[in-house]
């Protein structure tokens, strides 16, 4: 486990004459007094990311000392689903809003109690960028971005529920789900899928869209156009619809998953740019767009099919982009390789060396793999007793030839029950039971959840033993460069592998959201606390 230095005096301004933050000859580690007195003298001042980074790397050196524990300092149960988000925890479907920040979360707001048909359907927490300036003092201010069920989009500001804008989508489709094109930057708004029976293929064109999508900008929200996802256009087996990083992803029935550039859609397909507030006549409709009766027109329609970026076929439409450089993970669409991961080159589609990946898991539920979601390019592989690292490298007898080399793994802990499948009969005659023991075994210790802290740069892994009468679960804190375990948290809450559980780890902060067997819902919030040590 790492530690900071003993290093205790206080340094003088002089002392500082040739120091750099990058000189190969400065210590590794430094105390929180060394940070402390260097940000008094202004040592960092002409870096605004070198101070923040510093923190970090001090409130990681205390969490991980062995006088730093995590103690439940909170909890709160709910009838419905609790959400967590950027250091709030919201209740009764987003209408109450907690703060995850001070030692005990406190109360932000409460929403007004709304009808049926205006609760929230989907919300994200909206936060200013870093990399560019906001055209309005007030855009710098998180808000909350929610979807009722009326179709309006409204924006909340996140520290307080005031409302600050409200958007009406459309009269004719029933919007529901709202995720990130571009994290922090654009918007997507999807309708819910169009079924098409027989007799609706009879009735006309009108039931030929799946579904919609709106697209905004955000911080200012400004819009970027809203479009169908037409049968006509795409395919009469086109199932569902995800827009992420600028790509329209379209997952047909058959295991096809097809690309298409956003950008080359809304160049080629746009009719005319629309702004929010702004008097429009469409079809016969006059109103102001983003208003009621009106909504968004369709100022993107799609009349053939977009150049196609790329395909690929594979089972459950399961596929995912990332690494450095671009590889895409999938599972292909055939009975034999069901279990398995395929990691190839998104540039020629090669399969890369040792990239096919198998846990060879003998359980009820399925390992996953997934890209890091930090910026190295990794994969994490988890499975019930394993987690692997895994990084994309070239091979050294092809530099155009790319593998995947395991950069470290992590093993739960499993006793060897060898010795309780042999019986001694009365007679002295022995017995071997054949009994093949689940991976997934729940009196053995499982992986349940993993976590990435970006901040301090950590993996939080939550394993679960299951005794007679309750589920002991614990967090492992590892480092995330070395796999290398740096502090056990153990949990007080009972941890049922039946029910829905969410983790999250923030900094200073654990919160776990478990699914009880009343059909309600808990929320538990742990706070890193310090305590003295015994000098006697």
């Amino acid at each position: 486990m790492a530690s900071c230095s003993t290093q205790n005096e206080v340094p003088t301004q002089n002392s500082y004459k040739h120091y750099s933050p990058r000189t190969a000859t400065t210590p590794k580690w430094r105390n929180a007094h060394f940070y402390l007195s260097s940000r008094s003298i202004g040592l960092f001042s002409r870096d605004a990311g070198t101070l923040y980074r510093k923190n970090m790397r001090m409130l990681r050196h205390i969490l991980l000392q062995d006088t730093t524990n995590f103690t439940n300092v909170w909890r709160k149960h709910s009838k419905g689903p609790i959400d967590y988000e950027h250091g709030k925890i919201y209740f009764e479907n987003y209408r109450s809003c907690y703060s995850s920040i001070p030692p005990k979360p406190q109360c932000l707001y409460e929403l007004p109690n709304c009808s049926k048909s205006q609760k929230i359907e989907d919300a994200l927490i909206c936060q200013c960028p870093l990399d560019r300036t906001l055209p309005s003092p007030s855009d710098r201010n998180p808000c909350l971005l929610a979807l009722n069920a009326s179709n309006w989009l409204y924006c909340y500001s996140a520290m307080t529920g005031e409302q600050l804008e409200k958007v009406y989508l459309s009269p004719r489709y029933k919007f529901r789900y709202l995720c990130w094109d571009v994290p922090q930057e654009t918007l997507c708004i999807k309708s819910v899928q169009n079924k098409q029976t027989s007799i609706a293929r009879q009735t006309g064109p009108g039931q030929d869209t799946l579904m919609c999508l709106a697209v905004f900008r955000v911080l200012p929200l400004e819009l970027l156009g809203m479009l169908e996802i037409s049968r006509r256009v795409f395919g009469n087996n086109v199932v569902d619809v995800m827009l992420s990083q600028g790509i329209l992803a379209i997952s047909h029935s058959t295991g096809m998953v097809k690309l298409y550039s956003f950008e080359n859609i809304v160049e080629k397909f746009m009719i005319k740019k629309l702004t929010l507030g702004e008097k429009c006549e469409w079809n016969g409709i006059q109103g102001s767009v983003g208003e009621s009766p009106l909504g968004i027109p369709f100022n993107i329609q799609i009349t053939d099919s977009p150049t196609l970026m790329f395909e690929v076929s594979c089972l459950e439409s399961g596929f995912q982009i990332g690494g450095h450089p671009w590889h895409y993970i999938y599972t292909p669409r055939s009975k034999k390789h069901k279990g398995t991961y395929h990691i190839c080159s998104l540039k020629d589609g090669q399969l890369a060396k040792n990239g096919i990946q198998d846990m060879n898991c003998c359980s009820l539920e399925s390992d996953w793999i997934y890209f890091h979601p930090g910026d190295s390019g990794r994969i994490i592989h988890v499975g019930p007793s394993k987690v692997n690292v895994l990084k994309i490298a070239e091979t050294q007898e092809n530099l155009l030839q790319f593998e995947v080399i395991q950069e470290y793994s992590i093993e739960a802990h499993r006793e060897n029950k060898a010795d309780s499948l042999v019986t001694v009969t009365a007679s002295g005659r022995t017995v071997r039971r054949r009994l093949h023991q689940l991976d997934d075994d729940p009196e053995q210790e499982t992986f349940q959840c993993v976590e990435y802290e970006d901040e301090l740069d950590l993996l939080a892994v939550v394993s679960v033993t299951q005794t007679e009468s309750e589920g002991k679960a614990h967090v492992g804190i590892y480092d995330n460069w070395s796999g290398v375990l740096m502090k056990s948290v153990p949990l007080v809450e009972s941890w049922d592998v039946t029910y829905g559980h969410q983790f999250f780890f923030d900094c200073d902060t654990i919160i776990h959201i478990e699914q009880e067997k009343n059909h309600k819902f808990c929320c538990h919030v742990y706070k890193m606390t310090r305590c003295q040590e015994d000098n006697e």
